[in-house]
């Protein structure tokens, strides 16, 4: 495990600097082939997946990257444990089919492994093991922006389970964002109440989740923190209240 852990540090270290090398070098020249390049690392106590409503219970990793020519964009998104196992890879290819001034809409496809460690009996011996179960699935996410701070939104998720898991995954979300409430001069607080509905196959539930970011001006690192609350559910398991604190380093 010790072994695991060293490893997966290495190569997220290696790529994190590999792609601010990469930046930094496409910034010098006459014409770079990225637009542009951002990305986002965070560390919490309590990993929650992009459904909320699921977390890894367990201190967990995440990298947050987005790549972007043009209206399109590549977006890895890696999750670990803290002890160095996988926990999800999502490898979102999104395009902005609309960008005006107030609305813009937004679609998606992804291609994603989870992780999970399950019991089997191998030669008379129990053994842990780690499995991954294969999606695939596609999004479409428009938006409005009411004024300068002020958004709504809708989104939906569809996914379809390869391997040993749910089937059909719909997950929508009606959303409104408050961006860069001015505490003080340097300080900004960014919150986002969210309603919504996960169906999984023949079992659905409602739920509501709050997102707030601390941030200072012009200095990468943040505070964010999720809080989830099942309203009426059906999917198990399931804890009624989920929420989790991460420090998060900007690239930039």
């Amino acid at each position: 495990m010790k072994n695991l852990w060293l490893a997966n540090c290495f190569w997220a270290i290696f790529f994190l600097v590999a792609l601010q090398g990469v930046n930094a070098q496409q910034v010098n020249e006459a014409k770079p082939f990225l637009d542009d390049f951002r990305g986002t690392v965070s560390v919490t106590h309590n990993g929650i997946s992009l459904i909320p409503s699921f977390s890894l219970g367990d201190p967990a990793a995440l990298f947050d990257l987005k790549f972007t020519k043009g209206r399109f964009s590549f977006e890895p998104d890696m999750r670990f444990a803290l002890e160095g196992k996988p926990w999800s890879f999502l490898f979102w290819f999104r395009y902005k089919a609309v960008q005006h001034e107030k609305f813009s809409l937004r679609l998606g496809v992804h291609p994603a492994l989870n992780f999970r460690t399950i019991s089997i009996n191998r030669n008379g011996a129990d053994e842990d093991i780690l499995e991954s179960r294969r999606f695939l699935a596609s999004e479409i996410a428009p938006s409005y922006q009411i004024g300068k701070n002020v958004g709504v939104g809708l989104y939906y998720l569809y996914s379809y389970g390869l391997d040993n898991s749910a089937k059909n995954n719909h997950f929508i979300v009606a959303s409104i964002s408050f961006s860069k409430i001015n505490l003080t001069e340097q300080f900004h607080l960014s919150f986002s109440p969210q309603a919504y509905y996960l169906k999984q196959d023949d079992i659905d539930g409602f739920y509501a989740v709050a997102f707030f970011t601390l941030s200072k001006e012009g200095f990468p690192l943040s505070v964010s923190s999720i809080l989830n609350k099942a309203i009426d559910t059906r999917i198990q398991p399931e804890k009624d209240f989920t929420w989790n604190v991460s420090l998060n380093y900007r690239i930039r």
